[in-house]
């Protein structure tokens, strides 16, 4: 019998199988994902989503209704967010988050990963 998992679970396992992500808590307790020292975006449990996209695909998303503004930063258009309530929801998190990842690797890079051998 298999468990259901929450949103940020299913969110957390396709964005960390990405080269070079890394996962942890950032400094105000939210579950974000990084790429070269970037912020791909982060979570606020199962409810919301968070972004910096740059102005010009924020202002595209939210065209697109996508995105809305970050609560925090209202009329900020890099910043945006997204909420979470279906499973459609979850699909267009990751879509946002990987959209995010193809922008911030292609001006940074994706950190190599070290192989170890015996």
């Amino acid at each position: 019998m298999s468990q259901a998992t929450s949103a940020s679970e299913r969110i957390t396992a396709e964005v960390t199988s990405w080269p070079g992500v890394e996962a942890g808590y950032g400094r105000r307790g939210e579950w974000g994902f990084r790429i070269s020292g970037h912020e791909v975006g982060h979570l606020h449990g199962d409810h919301a989503a968070h972004f910096s996209f740059g102005k010009e695909l924020g202002t595209a998303l939210r065209e697109q209704d996508r995105v809305v503004d970050h609560p925090v930063f209202p009329g900020k258009s890099a910043m945006a967010a997204r909420r979470i309530e279906d499973e459609d929801d979850v699909r267009d998190v990751i879509e946002l988050m990987r959209l995010n990842y193809d922008r911030i690797a292609a001006r940074y890079g994706v950190p190599r990963t070290s192989s170890a051998t015996t």
